[in-house]
């Protein structure tokens, strides 16, 4: 739902903000001169994060930056203080914080003791009033007539010192984020979807962690291409003997060993020292010094009994992929194209993304094993089981249920 782009004037380039960016607080001095700016300050909190993915294996946060009318913004590096940040802590407690993108901060944000009391996420916000583009940047320039200088959020923020263009960037990121929660909440009051975001923001803020993945090492980049179960057994054995590694070294697991060289190996099945040294990767100076590791597993794999070795295809707790359910059950598949349709019809009518409008994993179970005494009840019963919430359920459920009734 973006304006027209030749109505609006020329963004104006933000590269530093307003007030200059702040010292970082790396004393506990500073550390409490700055807690208490913003226990005094007013109004909602903005929070960002910033970490190393791609570098360190840990999701720990290096900088921490918040911003609060009345307190400014503060840039918190909470490995200089051991993570010691109580003070910091009751500074934000009890007051709603501003993110963009929650679900990718909170994480890391727990890991330190931070937990928001209440919270609005721009990006999801965005998404609800039926913007098609939730990029920070895009929002802000679109709403707020801003554009934000760009380019670190993918940097080694673990490198100590920061540099100064990076900190400039990590200030700018919380800088606007409270003028653009207000615009957003105003746009979604005004579309009579308000309430859906606070729904949407609460269940976000409450959510549990993710459980452990079964199987982690099936997500190898490039796993298709190993066809045997002993190849597939070369391949969980190095990628555990890899994460172990960066684990201990806290470096990304990629940097240690990447993907396409455990596939390589699980492949070509080397004999020896010599076999696996002459494939690439393994040749390389850092890879030769560790090679009994990566030699070791090859070893383990290929000595593996054969009731040991993975399974293939492994079960799903969950239904099989969609372009199977015409042959494994036809009904099924009609329930999901019903299902589908029907909520692309809602999805188009409000303007919300239809994975926003029902968690499409939801739909595929729902559609798969529908209740097994079909009423808008029983329907709603079970989206609520699978953690949708109200607003969803409200309307969604009449067309589900026909769906599901194979009257669609």
């Amino acid at each position: 739902m973006e304006t027209d782009e030749e109505a609006r004037p020329e963004p104006v380039l933000l590269t530093q903000p307003v007030d200059g960016t702040p010292d970082v607080v790396a004393s506990f001095e500073a550390l409490r001169e700055a807690s208490g700016a913003l226990a005094a300050g007013r109004g909602p909190i903005a929070v960002d994060t910033e970490r190393a993915s791609g570098y360190r294996y840990s999701q720990r946060a290096y900088l921490v930056q918040v911003r609060r009318d009345g307190a400014g913004t503060v840039l918190l590096d909470p490995v200089a203080l051991n993570d010691r940040i109580d003070s910091f802590i009751a500074s934000l407690a009890d007051t709603e914080w501003v993110l963009h993108a929650a679900s990718q901060d909170l994480p890391c944000l727990a890991e330190l003791g931070l937990h928001p009391a209440r919270l609005f996420d721009t990006e999801l916000a965005g998404r609800l009033a039926g913007y098609e583009r939730v990029a920070l940047g895009t929002l802000v320039e679109l709403l707020l007539g801003y554009r934000l200088e760009k380019g670190h959020g993918a940097a080694d923020w673990s490198r100590r010192p920061l540099p100064q263009d990076w900190l400039d960037y990590a200030a700018l990121d919380v800088e606007l984020l409270v003028p653009l929660r207000d615009v957003l909440e105003a746009e979604l009051d005004a579309q009579g979807k308000l309430e859906w975001a606070l729904e949407e923001f609460e269940a976000l803020r409450v959510a549990p962690p993710p459980p452990p993945r079964a199987e982690p090492w099936r997500r190898t980049s490039g796993i298709h291409r190993v066809r045997t179960p002993r190849g597939l057994a070369a391949v969980r054995s190095l990628w555990e003997a890899r994460d172990t590694l960066a684990r201990q070294r806290d470096i990304a697991p990629g940097r240690v060993l990447p993907d396409s060289s455990i596939v390589q190996a699980a492949v070509t099945s080397p004999e020896d020292e010599a076999a696996l040294l002459a494939l690439p990767v393994f040749r390389g100076r850092s890879q030769r010094r560790i090679v009994d590791i990566w030699l070791r597993a090859v070893r383990e794999a290929a000595k593996l009994p054969k009731g040991e070795l993975p399974d293939p295809s492994p079960p799903h707790d969950g239904p099989p992929p969609p372009n199977r359910w015409a042959d494994r059950d036809p009904a099924a598949a009609a329930r999901l194209s019903a299902a589908r349709a029907g909520l692309a019809t809602i999805a188009e009518e409000h303007r919300v993304p239809i994975e926003n409008l029902l968690q499409p994993d939801l739909v595929r179970r729902t559609c798969w094993r529908p209740p097994a005494r079909l009423s808008a009840d029983t329907v709603a019963d079970a989206l609520r089981a699978g953690g949708a919430r109200e607003w969803q359920i409200a309307l969604t459920v009449d067309k589900l249920s026909t769906a599901l009734n194979g009257t669609g």
